[in-house]
Order: structure tokens, then C-alpha cells, then sequence
């Protein structure tokens, strides 16, 4: 399994457009094969960041997923990133 995790920092001002034009990619990722979860949402204390969290099942459905990231639009939004690839050897259920 791999999961994405991490997030990106836009002006505050910025956040809601950004967002907005990143729900056709979420649709599209939670429909692609091999995704178990994608997620892009708002942080509820800091206004400029947007937590970023994926889980795939194998790194061959990541990477035929993935695109060239973010829109030059959107791409000109950020101002600081820290997103990083996990490979998980096993899970353990907490519910």
C-alpha cells in the first residue's frame, strides 16, 4: 500500500479557489483504480493549509494516476508544500 500524505500552504485569501478546482481530480482519483482514499480539504486551524492525504494499493496504481500535479493556475497559488510517499508493509485496524 502507498499513502500521500502531507499538505500545501496557499494565501488564505486563495484557499476556497484552490480547493474548488480540485474536486474534478478528487472525483477522478476516488474512481481510478487502486484508490482506497483521496482527500484535499481545508485545515480547520490554519488558514493557509490544505491537508493532502491518499492511500493506494500499489505504487503501479499511483503512478498510473498520476498527472503532472497542480494546474499553473493553481500551482502559482502555493507558497510552501510538504508532501511525502509512504510505502506501508501493513495495516491494523482501530475500528
Amino acid at each position: 500500500m502507498i499513502i500521500v500524505a502531507g499538505y500545501i500552504d496557499v494565501a488564505p485569501r486563495d484557499r476556497e479557489v484552490y480547493l474548488a478546482g480540485c474536486v474534478g481530480v478528487v472525483e477522478q482519483a476516488r474512481s481510478a483504480p487502486g484508490c482506497l482514499d483521496f482527500v484535499i480539504a481545508a485545515d480547520l486551524v490554519d488558514p493557509m493549509r490544505i491537508d493532502i492525504y491518499e492511500r493506494w494499493e500499489s505504487r503501479a496504481a499511483v503512478e498510473a494516476f498520476r498527472g503532472s500535479g497542480p494546474d499553473d493556475g493553481q500551482a502559482a497559488m502555493i507558497v510552501a508544500a510538504s508532501v511525502a510517499e509512504y510505502d506501508v508493509a501493513a495495516e491494523r485496524p482501530l475500528v
